[in-house]
């Protein structure tokens, strides 16, 4: 799969060696809130403290790539979280169904086949979640990490999602 490799800042995720370090069964959702490019910005600044593996673009799928899969990305709000998963953001806004086009989802969701076949990820809701399902740590109850995120939301398409997905682990 094609992808940009545009890295984070180094203060913005931490050094490993997944899945020897942590084993990695999780893949989250997100929703940028913002522009493939502000996303892909906001993880070079060094005061950012987030980043995200992969990032999304809404207009035609196009794949960018911040930090390596071995690494943890501070994307969940939930430390045990980040340490076990793989953060997939996608461009643009959890109110506006519009952003979430069909490149993408095909994209995220090639991606996300390719994540569950490489590292067995079991293929279900369990493990390939929103970021509006990881549980706030200090909240118990509460969920979207420690800042109670809602993304990817409610216009975000699970049913033909975990389809494509299933489709594309399919075919390897």
């Amino acid at each position: 799969m094609t992808h940009l490799y545009l890295p984070a800042n180094s203060n913005n995720y931490t050094v490993a060696n997944r899945p020897y370090s942590h084993l990695i069964d999780k893949i989250i959702i997100h929703v940028t809130q913002g522009s493939w490019s502000s996303a892909l910005n906001w993880f070079q600044n060094p005061r950012a403290g987030a980043s995200a593996h992969y990032t999304v673009r809404s207009s035609d799928g196009y794949l960018g790539q911040s930090v390596a899969e071995k690494d943890i990305c501070w994307h969940a709000g939930n430390w045990s979280f980040n340490q076990t998963s793989i953060g997939i953001e996608h461009e643009g806004f959890v109110n506006d169904p519009s952003w979430f086009t069909e490149a993408m989802y095909d994209t995220s969701a090639q991606l996300s086949a390719y994540l569950v076949n490489k590292y067995g990820i079991p293929l279900d809701r369990a493990h390939i979640l929103g970021h509006n399902e990881v549980p706030d740590p200090y909240a118990p109850g509460q969920y979207g990490g420690v800042s109670n995120h809602t993304d990817p939301g409610y216009y975000w398409d699970w049913y033909k999602y975990m389809d494509y997905v299933a489709y594309y682990a399919a075919l390897v």
